[in-house]
This record gives C-alpha cells, sequence and structure tokens, in this order.
C-alpha cells in the first residue's frame, strides 16, 4: 500500500509540474525569408524529458536532462536567433552551433507562417493548443505571446519593446501649448541641462533648437539623437541643414529604418520628446519644427505640450529611449551640408502663456506598448470629454476607429463629447478626410440623440498655421498629451509618446484652451441636415427647369 501511495504522489508531482509548463510566446513567420530566427518560448519549472511539441506534420522533444526554470526558448537556428535578438537561444532544431543543445526532431516539424497549430503534450496527453488563424492572427513579424487575457492582447512586432504602464506622483508639471508658449518652455528646459539631454524626433528642423543642443554640446552636455528615417515626404532640406550643423558641433545622430541587419520595429519613430539630466522630461505633440515650437510672438501650430519635473518619469522614458537608439535598425545619420534660411511667420498675439502645477500624477503613454491606456482614460469619463485631434480615420466606413468608439460610447452613457479637427487643406480633400469624420460624428448624434458634437477648425481663424494637437480633457481633470493620431497605424505599428496627466489646474488650462478653439471652430458645427449650398443649387435647377417647361407650354 505504502509502494502504491508513493507512487502516486510521484506521479501526481510529476503531471503537476509538467502541467505547468506551457508555451507563452512564439514567432513562426518572421522578416528573414527562411525564418531561420523563427522560435517559441516555453514557462514553467520541472523536467522537459517529457514534453513533446508538434505541429500536425512532426514532433520535437528535449534532450535528456533538459529542465525549465522559469523560461526557455527554442529557435531554428541559434546563430539566425542571436543576430536577431542579441542572444543565443537555449535550445535550437538544427545544428548551427555546439554552443546550444539540438533538440530532437521527429517527422516535418516546420510551422507555416500563415496557418498551422502547436500542440504541447506531457506523456502523450496534449495540455496546450494553438491555432492560427484562429486563436490568433498571422502577420509577418508579429512575435505571439500569452497574458492573462488570452493571446496577443497588442501587436508586438519583432524587436519591439514591452513596456508596462506606470504611474508617477506628485510631479511638478509646467503646462504649455503652441504656438503662445511652447517655444520659451523649451529654451529653459535646454538651458536648464546640466549633464544629459535626450532627444527623440521624428522631425527636428528648426535652427532655433538646433542651436540650443549645440550651446549645451559646447558647455560640456551629452546630447544624443534619434530620428526618424522615413518620415513621409522624406528628410526635408531644412532638417539636413539643421542636423549637420548638430553634426559639426560634435553631436552624434542616429536614425530608425530598415537595415540589412534588422527590419524596423515601429512603422515610423513619430515621438516628440527631451529627456534632461534624467529628472526632467518636455514631451509634447508637436514635432520640433518652426512650426511646432514658433518664436515667441509667431504664429504656429495649435500644440499641446508638457514639462515634467519628476525622476520617475524622465526616467521611465529614459529607458525607452535608450531601448529604442540601440538595435540593428538604427544607424548612424549623416546628413549633406545644406544652409537654408528659417522661414518667416505671421506674427500671433499670446493668449496663453504657460502654466506651472504642483501635486500632479503622471502616467506615460507608448504605442505600441500602452496605447490601450487611452481608452481606459475615456472608459473614466463622468461628465464631459474634450477631444482637439489632428484628424481622425476609421478603419473602415463603417467600423468606427477604436478610441472615436470608446468617445461614442462615453456619450452613450451620458458624457457630453466635443471634437474638433483640423481643417486645413491637407485634411480636408480626401473622400473619408475630417469633413466627412465631422458629418459623420454629428449625423450619428442626430440619430441616436447623443450628447456627441464635431467641428472643423479653420486654423486661420484662429491665427494658426494647423491644428496639429492630439489631446484629450477628461472631467477638467485628466488631461492626454501624445503624438499618437487616431487611426490604424499610430496606436499599433509606431513608436509614439505622450502622457496623461492627473491635476485640477492642468485639466483647467487645456479645457481653456480647447473652449477658445471649440468657439472658434464654426464650419460642421450642430446635428448634420441638409447642405445649404447643394439645397440652394437644387432649387435653381427646379425653376430653370420649371421655367422651361412653361415656356414650352406657351
Amino acid at each position: 500500500m505504502r509502494r502504491i501511495l508513493i507512487l502516486l504522489l510521484i506521479l501526481f508531482i510529476t503531471l503537476s509540474s509538467a502541467s505547468a509548463i506551457r508555451i507563452v510566446e512564439f514567432c513562426p513567420d518572421t522578416y528573414l525569408p527562411r525564418d531561420a530566427d523563427a522560435y517559441l518560448v516555453l514557462e514553467g519549472t520541472g523536467s522537459l524529458a517529457n514534453v513533446t511539441i508538434s505541429d500536425g506534420e512532426g514532433s520535437i522533444a528535449f534532450p535528456p536532462g533538459a529542465r525549465v526554470e522559469g523560461r526557455v526558448t527554442v529557435a531554428d537556428e541559434a546563430l539566425a536567433f542571436r543576430t536577431t535578438h542579441g542572444t543565443l537561444p537555449d535550445f535550437e532544431l538544427k545544428e548551427t552551433t555546439p554552443a546550444v543543445p539540438n533538440m530532437v526532431k521527429a517527422g516535418r516539424f516546420s510551422p507555416a507562417n500563415n496557418g498551422d497549430e502547436l500542440d504541447l503534450s506531457v506523456n502523450g496527453q496534449v495540455i496546450q493548443s494553438v491555432r492560427w488563424p484562429g486563436d490568433l492572427q498571422p502577420r509577418e513579424g508579429q512575435v505571439h505571446f500569452l497574458s492573462d487575457t488570452g493571446w496577443d492582447p497588442r501587436i508586438l512586432l519583432l524587436g519591439q519593446s514591452r513596456f508596462s504602464p506606470a504611474t508617477f506622483r506628485n510631479a511638478t508639471v509646467t503646462a504649455f501649448v503652441s504656438p503662445d508658449s511652447s517655444f520659451g518652455v523649451l529654451e529653459n528646459a535646454i538651458w536648464g541641462a546640466r549633464q544629459e539631454i535626450l532627444v527623440n524626433a521624428y522631425e527636428l528642423s528648426h535652427p532655433g533648437i538646433g542651436d540650443l543642443l549645440a550651446a549645451a554640446r559646447r558647455r560640456g552636455v551629452s546630447v544624443q539623437v534619434l530620428l526618424e528615417g522615413g518620415p513621409v515626404g522624406g528628410i526635408s532640406p531644412g532638417e539636413e541643414a539643421v542636423c549637420a550643423g548638430l553634426n559639426r558641433s560634435g553631436i552624434p545622430l542616429e536614425m530608425m529604418t530598415t537595415t540589412a541587419a534588422a527590419h524596423a520595429r515601429f512603422r515610423y519613430d513619430h515621438a516628440k520628446y527631451l529627456v534632461i539630466d534624467g529628472q526632467d522630461l518636455l514631451i509634447s505633440t508637436e514635432n520640433f519644427g518652426v512650426t511646432g515650437y514658433p518664436p515667441p510672438g509667431s504664429r504656429g501650430n495649435r500644440g499641446w505640450g508638457a514639462f515634467i519635473e519628476d525622476p520617475g518619469v524622465a526616467g521611465y522614458f529614459r529607458e525607452v529611449f535608450l531601448a529604442d537608439i540601440h538595435g540593428g535598425d538604427v544607424i548612424p545619420y549623416t546628413p549633406p551640408s545644406r544652409e537654408t534660411a528659417a522661414p518667416s511667420l505671421l506674427p500671433y498675439q499670446v493668449m496663453f502663456p504657460s502654466l506651472r502645477a504642483t501635486n500632479a500624477s503622471v502616467t506615460p503613454i507608448l504605442s505600441p506598448d500602452t496605447s490601450g491606456e487611452v481608452l481606459s482614460l475615456l472608459a473614466r469619463a463622468k461628465e464631459r470629454i474634450e477631444i482637439e485631434q489632428a484628424s481622425i480615420r476609421n478603419a473602415s466606413g463603417k467600423q468606427l476607429d477604436p478610441f472615436l468608439s470608446a468617445a461614442v460610447n462615453a456619450s452613450r452613457r451620458g458624457v457630453t463629447v466635443r471634437i474638433i479637427l483640423d481643417g486645413s487643406r491637407y485634411n480636408d480633400e480626401g473622400p473619408a478626410d475630417n469633413n466627412e469624420m465631422v458629418d459623420l460624428v454629428n449625423a450619428l448624434a442626430h440619430r441616436e440623440g447623443l450628447p456627441i458634437s464635431a467641428r472643423i477648425m479653420d486654423p486661420g481663424s484662429a491665427n494658426l498655421e494647423a491644428i496639429h494637437t492630439k489631446g484629450v480633457v477628461v472631467d477638467r481633470r485628466l488631461v492626454l498629451i501624445s503624438s499618437i493620431n487616431w487611426n490604424g497605424n499610430s496606436p499599433n505599428f509606431n513608436r509614439e509618446a505622450g502622457v496623461i496627466l492627473e491635476n485640477a489646474a492642468l485639466g483647467g488650462y487645456f479645457s481653456s484652451v480647447f473652449e477658445e478653439d471649440w468657439n472658434r471652430a464654426g464650419a460642421g458645427a450642430g446635428p448634420v441636415g441638409p447642405d445649404p449650398v447643394k439645397l440652394a443649387i437644387v432649387g435653381l435647377v427646379v425653376v430653370i427647369l420649371l421655367l422651361l417647361f412653361l415656356r414650352r407650354r406657351q
């Protein structure tokens, strides 16, 4: 009897420990043509002696004595995996290096890109299965990973970071808007640097900002710059001129782009921030160009920004910067030597000086890592949501953008929602641009009787170059400032950066800016009805046809 109990106990321990082992990550379709760096990750504790993984056509098993204490990685080819990830896996399927043990193969184990399956078995019993399509959707370069909510809570591509949400309290924040007070805050921030400035820029074309960074370098501050290597329209002559000047001052420039060594991790590095001395962060909706940070008293874009004095926040973004600037898709940038004149800007009367507030909570927002926090922000609204965006684009004519859908749902529970979109020609000339979006939102409000409305703002009506903001105010207390555009690409595939600020003074500040812009935005306001111009044309045609008919009767 004792022997039987001991055997049962051993069997129970073996099965219970084995059953804790599971596949938690894999990438069958990488950017390499032969997918030689394809891999999978197992998690658990215990012996791997009786663990096999099958794709329906073949299987792999672990060599004798193999164990898992946490995680083990199995790659197709260890050397190809190291090229992509920088480290060797724990096991490999093909013999590329004696430094990595080989798996034991049976049959033809080779998971297909577009559709296949993985079955994890212990002692011949399948304890986990994952299939694609089905449990997940296949995509080139996507790492499929398991979370508490299931597979693929976000689209994760090879090489991308996995930062988690974090909130930092008791920060001091200086709020500012462009064109009113943006340059002054940025100038003070750079002059205040003593040791280090880290710059992540989708565009860096402002000669004045270039001069400030060069001056910081001359006084002994370490300056690093990470640029987007392929912005829409290419790197402009103005940006080349500024970057050439930075190179001459001894500042190294790096750019993120697809190289022979690695596929670009993000479709665009669209972030716009500075980390100063690991203590302060300047972040904005605006590119580092003249219209984003115009000289005081000069016309520019409407944009929102914040200078945050908090080592926790700054440290968070410093980690992001260092993670992004190191990788096979980042290469030195040496621009051609150019000289360009700064564009002349119209005069502008400042309405909104910066505002400094204490005791603010700050939550960093990153795309694609934590952009889902924007949905949580909109879900927290109790009374009002104010949205000012450069543009909103739906995934299709019928399916609302997820952020817009969350705003509409807030209005369905009684929250008053107002939306301002840019009326510049490039945002309003296509068949599915901002004017159509405003019509769609207002028609929905009219049809369902919802407290949501949208307006197009002609930037010229406020002496602005464009509405470039990507901002949200919730209940005059929570503020989103980010580089995230509301479309299918920006939150899912770009590197974007932003913050959610929680503070009544900051909420009131940005709400006041929104109110001013809302009052200036006339086109598209109110429920959508028949277009008066079109009605007039139709009426005129009817009158002409009636006159012609009467004339023929005479």
